[in-house]
């Protein structure tokens, strides 16, 4: 259950300022070797190998890392999975295993303060990229117990970074600088930006299709650069489906690759998704209801409406009787405050707007806008009960 804001200063707490990990550093260098471009300039075949480097690492992280291990949306024997997974760490994205087991984590805690690249609580840079070097954010290993008996992924996983150094050096003695600048390090790059946009913009532009709970949205572009991985609104919604795109016009590379091999029998198992999710007929649990309600309530801060009210409230009778109500019992107190309008807390009309343009607009939204102001209303009287009541033995 999503808590109420209730101050308006910064969400990131201290654990989340702690200082960063030491692998930020070959991170920057990356970065910094792709000046090397100026001096080298491109060629067709450094940029060919750029592109090829790119859509062969993506693949690696959205079909093996994603779609593969942390939702087990298909199946493929030991050597397809090992290749598949092996692309994967080709893009120095850590180990296969501990990037699975975050984004399970991911999916559990999704757009909640314990979801460690929420932009809702960290930002836009602690969602995109910050949060990977933060010591805090080691992953429950114990969620990927499953995968976790391959020892060739252990091997992945304890080697982690040797792929991708093997892969550098292999683009500099077979092309040089050139390719080693922008076949290796430009499409590394690139690789990673496009991966930490589903974590930071995915879940800030796009549209919501259906009621997930959270914040995510699909997004076209963002489809087509990272393979399908862009129609992530259809993934919360049903992540264990092999197929992103649910419409036709949903393009999705990773799943037309899947889909190929599966031809020729290198993986199988295809997970679709049913009618009722394609339909949108699908209603959304009572527990996502109440998720969303919360992300849209916490929208407003409960000190500065509180605030507020007591500003409004300061000559008139209600503050009088919140007093005598006190003297009794506190229960009294929020019983009165229940059943008074309260100024300045956001109407329901308020509520819906806000609720049409953050969420998808199903018949489900009226539920969620009920409940988010009720939670105000339960919350900013609690405030109002604790803050103007006196203290009673």
């Amino acid at each position: 259950m999503t808590s109420l804001t209730t101050k308006p200063a910064d969400s990131a707490t201290r654990s989340e300022r702690e200082s960063l990990r030491p692998s930020i550093i070959p991170f920057i260098g990356l970065h910094i070797a792709c000046l090397g471009i100026l001096w080298t300039g491109f060629t067709v075949e450094s940029v060919v190998l750029c592109a090829i480097l790119y859509v062969i690492r993506v693949f690696g992280i959205t079909a093996g890392y994603h779609r593969l291990l942390a939702h087990r949306s298909f199946k493929a024997g030991r050597v397809t999975q090992f290749l598949i997974v092996l692309a994967g760490s080709m893009s120095l994205q850590r180990g296969p295993l501990w990037w699975a087991a975050k984004h399970r984590e991911h999916h559990r805690d999704s757009d909640t303060p314990a979801d460690a690249h929420s932009p809702r609580h960290y930002g836009f840079w602690g969602a995109h990229m910050g949060w990977i070097f933060r010591p805090r954010h080691k992953a429950d290993m114990n969620l990927i117990r499953d995968f976790a008996q391959y020892p060739e992924l252990r091997w992945l996983e304890k080697n982690q970074y040797l792929p991708g150094m093997a892969l550098g050096l292999g683009c500099y003695l077979l092309g040089g600088w050139d390719a080693l600048f922008v076949g290796f390090c430009l499409s590394t790059v690139l690789v990673y930006h496009v991966t930490f946009m589903i974590n930071s913009l995915a879940h800030v532009f796009g549209r919501q299709r259906f009621l997930t709970g959270d914040d995510s949205r699909n997004n076209a572009v963002l489809a087509v650069l990272a393979m399908g991985e862009g129609w992530h609104n259809n993934h919360h919604y049903y992540p264990s489906t092999a197929r992103a795109g649910f419409r036709w016009y949903e393009i999705d590379m990773t799943y037309y690759v899947l889909w190929v091999l599966s031809k020729f029998g290198l993986v199988w198992d295809l997970r679709q998704p049913p009618q009722s999710v394609l339909r949108g007929t699908k209603a959304p649990t009572a527990r996502i209801i109440d998720q969303t309600a919360g992300h849209l309530a916490s929208a407003f801060c409960v000190d500065e409406l509180s605030q507020r009210i007591r500003t409004a409230w300061a000559d008139s009778h209600h503050m009088d009787e919140v007093k005598a109500r006190a003297r009794q019992a506190r229960d009294s107190v929020e019983a009165y405050l229940a059943d008074i309008e309260l100024p300045h807390l956001p109407t329901l009309d308020q509520l819906r707007t806000l609720a049409r343009r953050k969420f998808a607009n199903v018949p489900a939204l009226e539920d969620v806008v009920q409940r988010a102001h009720a939670r105000l209303v339960t919350a900013v009287s609690e405030r109002l009960a604790s803050d103007l009541a006196p203290q009673t033995a």
